[in-house]
This record gives C-alpha cells, structure tokens and sequence, in this order.
C-alpha cells in the first residue's frame, strides 16, 4: 500500500513505506512533545505512536498540575489515513527538526490547546541501542531528542493559559524501531525458557532536555547498581552521552558526568540535583536541577499494559477503526502511590519493561520532573532556566543507598 511519504526519494528499502521491516508487535515510531513550567507547577505533554503490525495509532495527551494529573487517550487504526492526526489530535511540521505544530481540539476530556514548538538547539542523536534475551532483539532502537522553547495556549477546565516561551520550556523527542517488549502483545512468558540473566542491572537513570538562557541541550546517564557507567542490556542505551549547545551552531560535545543527588528522606523522590559535566575540549560546566513539583507518571499515556481501561495500550485496538477515546484523572500530589493500571494487580502483565511499573503490589514513584535548571558555564556564564528532568532508582542502587 503507498503512503504519501512515498512521494519522497528517501526509501531505503525496496518496500514502500506501510511495509516494516520487522513482523514483532513491539515495532513502532512515534513522538513525545512538552512543555514545561516550573513557575505555575505545570506539564503539557503529548505524543504519538504508530504500530503498523497491529495497524494501529494512538496517542495521549496530559496535564499535570502540581501533582494533579489529568490524560485523553485516543487511537484507529493507521492504514486507513496516513496523515498525523488522530480525531481532535494533529501534528504539522512547520520546519522539520525545528519548529512543530501541535494541537488537540475540545474533547470531552475538557483539555484543548495549540502547541507551537520550536527547537532552541538541534536535536540529539543518542547512540543506537540494541539489546537481547536468548538471542532474540528486544531493543533495536533509534532516538533523537531536543530542548526547546513553547508558545501557543491551554484550554483547562474553562481556564485559558497563555504559554510564553520565556516561561515555557520544551523537550521532545522521536524514536523508532523495537523499544520495549509490551504485553498483551509480547510473547507469554510463562511459554518460554526463562529469561536470560546478563550482566549487571540498571539503578540509576537521568534523562534530560532543558534550556537557560542562550544554552540548551540533551544529557543522558544511565548507570548499574554499584553506580559504574557501563552498556547495560535493557531498554535504555549508552552509559552516558549528550551535547551542550550556546545558541543554535555553537556544540560541546560531552564526554563525562559526575552526580551529586538528594532524595526526600525515606522516598526515592529527587529533593535536588548537582551535575558536573564535561565536554570534549576539557571544559566542565555544572548544572543544579531542583524540581517544582510532584513528577508526573507516563505509566497513564498508553504505552503500559492496562493504560488503557479495557486493559489494553495505544498498540491494541479498542473497538473502533475510525476513532476511540476516554480520559482519566488521579492524584499523584503525595507520593509514593499504587499503580494506576487497569490490569488486575496480580496479572503477570504488569510487569512493565520500562521499569515505570510493578506488578501492583508495592507502591510506586513518578519519575518525570519539571525542574528549575540552573546551568554555570566554564567561561563563568550563569544561566537560569528549566526543563524536563526524567529520574529512575531502580534498587538496590547501591551509591545512594537504596
């Protein structure tokens, strides 16, 4: 079947572009946008998947309000409309790699807003990752991601919020290929030989787009328990890369990250954060986060098994090729919680590959941050701003104690 992206002389397979070259479930493209606002507490974050095997998209959009966290859910079937919209949801590619269109139009869900996103530094493209069990890809994935600026508006629950770019700072990012195993549409586990044990487990992970001032960047660290940077065989990356930009041409390239973390006591709730970063040309800056507000949960998007109300995620389908939808709303302003999946809480599904989830039984933290960004270049430049700050502990996380 042709697509309007066939159009283009950019194919780099001899299959038009419906065609993917992969028959696993878990196979998908997609986006994530937001914006941020640590002065009103506030994120808007919105995002798209196609899983052209289960001929499906779908997408989520989400407001969090110091804790309070509101998600419209949507999806249809794909091959019956190629084009970036979803019913009251639409994408539009102003200049690709730049500045991006988003809106959702009045739904039921009382949220509505035109999102106007624009690249305040060129986007990042994190090193391929490829992991495996018995052999078998169950991570083969590629991502970039960006630091921005937003503008546009929100429509809430009748109140109407103006976002201006100086207060509003954006991240997204665009990933395609195998990213995480997901039931219900994964292999059941239980008819399998158990999973192979490789090396040594993630305990530490920090993710980050943000912008202050004329600096703006993306920064990942990902670590084992015992805190060393090392490849780790699950479904986050590289031990630790990113780039620092001044202005849109200016790039350092980074090379090396140190942290100093502090966590609310008793909780694996970052309380603040101090980042000493090093660049290829031996410049170190040093960025302190501190966050704003409760961090918000994606486990609501769809991306989880039981996201969705029926139980399912925006890869399933939920009785409607042209159009299906529903919203929610929790209160995640005290943390930890009990997980907000639709799943029996005792079903082997759950299990999340993320690590965003359990299997229901013990209770769980946000992992999702707007912070206030503080960044001191090594010329003696000090810039304040904000971002998006993505924590995991996943214990035992040896260097901080948990």
């Amino acid at each position: 079947m042709l697509t309007p992206y066939d159009e283009y002389p950019v194919h780099q397979s001899p299959y038009p572009f419906s065609h993917i070259p992969s028959t696993d479930y878990n196979w998908d493209d997609g986006y994530y946008f937001a914006a941020h606002c640590p002065s009103q507490k506030t994120v808007l974050c919105t995002g798209l998947r196609v899983n052209a095997n289960s001929d499906m998209v779908g997408g989520y959009a989400i407001i969090n309000i110091n804790g309070i966290q509101t998600t419209f859910r949507f999806s249809r079937c794909w091959r019956r409309d190629f084009n970036l919209v979803v019913g009251p949801f639409r994408i539009e590619f102003v200049e690709p790699l730049k500045k991006i269109r988003v809106t959702l139009a009045e739904n039921d869900s009382g949220l509505s807003f035109e999102m106007f996103w624009e690249g305040t530094s060129p986007p990042v493209l994190e090193d391929h990752h490829l992991a495996t069990n018995r052999g078998r890809a169950t991570t083969d994935q590629s991502r970039y991601s960006q630091a921005g600026k937003v503008s546009g508006w929100i429509n809430f629950r009748g109140k109407h919020t103006v976002m201006d770019p100086e207060e509003w700072f954006g991240s997204r990012d665009h990933s395609w290929g195998l990213y995480a195993e997901r039931p219900p549409l994964s292999p059941v586990a239980s008819l399998l030989p158990p999973r192979e044990s490789k090396g040594p487990k993630r305990g530490f992970r920090f993710w980050t787009c943000w912008r202050t001032g004329e600096f703006s960047g993306h920064w990942e660290i990902n670590e084992a328990s015992d805190g060393r940077q090392i490849p780790l065989d699950d479904v986050f990356g590289v031990p630790f890369a990113g780039k620092l930009y001044r202005g849109w041409d200016e790039e350092y390239p980074l090379v090396a990250a140190r942290h100093e973390m502090e966590y609310h006591p008793g909780t694996r709730l970052a309380k603040r954060g101090r980042i000493y970063l090093t660049d290829k040309f031996g410049g170190e800056w040093i960025q302190d986060f501190e966050p704003a507000a409760p961090p918000w949960f994606p486990i609501t998007m769809g991306y989880s098994p039981g996201s969705w109300k029926d139980g399912g995620t925006f890869h399933t389908y939920h009785g409607s090729e042209e159009l299906a939808t529903e919203w929610d709303e929790f209160d995640f302003s005290q943390q930890p919680v009990q997980s907000p999946s639709y799943l029996d809480k005792a079903s082997e599904a759950a299990n999340d590959s993320f690590g965003f989830n359990n299997n229901g039984s013990e209770p769980i933290f946000g992992q999702e941050y707007i912070a206030k960004v503080t960044t001191y270049a090594p010329d003696g430049t000090v810039a304040v701003g904000g971002g998006q700050m993505e924590h995991i502990i996943s214990p035992p996380y040896t260097p901080y104690g948990f």
